[in-house]
């Protein structure tokens, strides 16, 4: 292949709040020597054209209106300048309170034309805060100085957390925090009123209903009990209140590492960070007071605070830019089967992948049942860490046992899909295929890192078929 390879990839964000689509170059570069086995990694994510700032918007105050979704996305491809067959990979990711609507796979059919080959996906809290946090720069800030950096993405309707060492994830978390939870009509009455914040005000003694006139006092009060529960759960202070508005699905927020920094993205950010002259509620909502409440609080005035590189466009930049990963290439696959959408992961220990490698089948066949049990699902990705320098004695146990195993077990016609973080697939793949003499698909990868109950996306291979693009996606619902 030849030096650097440059594709087109698209962001779609389908918030609680907004919907956005960005545009990315994506820059692949061979950085193996001219006679060494080709090294493919991602040198350069450039942001070629960003969207308008769109209300999402509803049928309902619980129906997304698809059809308006597909007429904004549909829109700004226009306004970029680029047609759906431009784009080589890409995501669209339905995050915040928006990826609980019953509407949402409604929502996907209608993208289906503009993004069928890419990542499609409703994102979990812990999905979306990662995503945030690789898009408002606080990934790239903790590794490049080398600490600990905690991004809050403040949305409509949650507040998404995730803590960076170096560069890397070491927690990740969510509230029911956000600058939707109030809404407010143009009478200055309330018309919309979230559990969580009916839990805030009734601790605090407030008052607070649909129908009722906005008091700016009562408002003004939840906003800065808000803040001060934010501040309580990156300290680990513990109570009923703050356990209350945890955010279902998502993870503890557990980490034994000091907060160095803070960073703040989410459309509550740009009120944060620039505060908003003119009336407290210009977007019918309480966004303006949250972002003046967290500006006043300890999360200001005793962490280190990092300017943003984007806020309320984060996640959209992370989902058009940061959720492609690459697979290595020395990769095995019999032909294009390709995309494969939300693949539950197996993944196996140390220790249990060593039976694989001594052909030890019945615990494997065990695990593998009630794993397809468990997922509800006819396909599985049996991940491991593999060896750096396997015997071919080893390898050829390991295949047969895999191979063996799987296509007992697996329904007809599904592939067998292995996921490894050493650099392996290839040779391992390989003795797979000529074990199953073309009875099913194999796919083997390498260099890629996953864990027990995530799901993976793969699109279509990129740059001569050297790389699988891979997307590892953590407590998916929709």
């Amino acid at each position: 292949m030849r030096e650097e390879s440059t594709i087109l990839s698209v962001g779609i964000d389908i918030g609680t709040s907004t919907t956005q689509v960005i545009f990315s170059r994506l820059t692949f570069k061979n950085s193996a020597g001219y006679f060494a086995v080709p090294h493919i990694e991602i040198a350069d994510k450039n942001v070629v054209y960003k969207s308008d700032i769109y209300m999402t918007p509803l049928k309902d105050r619980v129906m997304i209106d698809g059809e308006k979704v597909r007429a904004i996305v549909a829109g700004e491809f226009l306004k970029a300048g680029f047609a759906p067959g431009d784009t080589q990979t890409g995501a669209v990711i339905i995050t915040g309170e928006s990826a609980r609507k019953e509407n949402s796979e409604i929502v996907l059919k209608e993208l289906s034309d503009f993004a069928g080959e890419f990542v499609v996906s409703t994102a979990g809290p812990d999905l979306e805060s990662i995503i945030a946090g690789k898009g408002s720069g606080a990934a790239a800030y903790s590794k490049e100085r080398q600490c600990t950096v905690v991004n809050l993405d403040i949305g409509g309707g949650t507040t998404n957390a995730v803590l960076f060492d170096c560069g890397e994830v070491i927690a990740k978390g969510c509230l029911d925090i956000g600058g939707r939870l109030i809404r407010v009509d143009q009478d200055m009455k309330v018309t919309y009123v979230s559990d969580s914040v009916r839990r805030i005000a009734d601790h605090e003694g407030l008052d607070i209903r649909p129908g009722m006139e906005a008091d700016y006092q009562t408002v003004e009060s939840i906003c800065r009990k808000m803040a001060e529960l934010l501040g309580d759960w990156l300290e680990h202070k513990d109570s009923p209140l703050l356990d209350s508005i945890v955010t279902p699905g998502s993870s503890p927020f557990d980490f034994d590492k000091p907060i160095r920094a803070v960073c703040f993205s989410g459309g509550v950010a740009d009120c944060l960070y620039v505060h908003k002259e003119g009336p407290w509620n210009p977007y019918g909502d309480i966004g303006v007071v949250l972002g003046d409440a967290i500006r006043q609080s300890r999360l200001w005035s005793e962490y280190r605070v990092v300017d943003a590189k984007e806020t309320i466009r984060a996640t959209v930049v992370g989902a058009g830019s940061y959720t492609t990963s690459v697979s290595g290439s020395t990769i095995a696959y019999d032909r294009d089967v390709f995309p494969l959408k939300n693949i539950p992961v197996l993944k196996l220990t140390v220790r249990e992948q060593e039976h694989c490698f001594a052909d030890d089948r019945e615990w494997f066949r065990e695990k593998l049942r009630w794993m397809l049990e468990q997922s509800d699902s006819e396909q599985l990705i049996v991940a491991m860490k593999g060896k750096q320098n396997p015997s071919y004695t080893e390898l050829r146990r390991m295949a047969a046992c895999l191979s063996g195993v799987l296509d007992e077990t697996l329904p007809p016609g599904v592939p067998l899909i292995i996921v490894l973080e050493y650099d392996m697939a290839k040779a391992l793949g390989q003795v797979m295929t000529r074990m199953l003499k073309g009875k099913r698909d194999v796919i083997c990868v390498d260099s890629i890192q996953v864990d027990q109950n995530d799901f993976v996306d793969m699109g279509k291979p990129l740059v001569d078929g050297l790389v699988i693009p891979v997307v590892v996606k953590t407590l998916i619902f929709g």
